[in-house]
């Protein structure tokens, strides 16, 4: 269950950034301590006070959604949208997703550099003022369909 090995599967994906000098070893250590900004997005992330009941609440939602795509995309969504770590937060939100995705029989969804603009478009709907993640789900419906042909 990703409730128990998200921080070390954050440690072991980035732990090869801490060797390039890109993020201190203390941010692999736990959630972020202090505010984060995100670049070219209206969304704040949570306050790093609110993160520890906010990651529960997290793992509450993904245990209780039985629909593995609506699981999949709610859970890349809802963990951009708290934005638990220093950095890295996008990658790991996609990781997660596509863990969902494969172990349920999805192909594992690659965000290709063409179709970042829209991917980032389609987040900002979802986590900024529109607060719509439809456009989000079926951006990856449709990444999901091109791959699967």
């Amino acid at each position: 269950m990703i409730s128990k090995a998200h921080h070390e599967l954050y440690s072991q994906l980035f732990s090869a950034s801490v060797l390039a000098g890109i993020i201190n070893e203390s941010h692999l250590a736990g959630y972020r301590n202090s505010p984060i900004y995100l670049r070219n997005s209206i969304h704040v992330p949570l306050p790093a006070e609110a993160l520890v009941d906010a990651m529960e609440a997290y793992f509450d939602v993904m245990k209780e959604e039985s629909d593995p795509f609506v699981r999949a995309v709610l859970g890349h969504r809802l963990f951009g949208y708290i934005h638990p770590y220093f950095d890295g937060n996008g990658r790991m939100a996609r990781f997660i997703m596509n863990a969902i995705f494969t172990t349920n029989g999805y192909p594992w969804l690659i965000i290709k550099v063409e179709d970042r603009e829209e991917y980032l478009k389609t987040l900002e709907i979802a986590s900024g003022e529109e607060d719509d993640i439809e456009p989000f789900a079926n951006f990856i419906a449709q990444g999901l369909e091109k791959q699967s042909v």
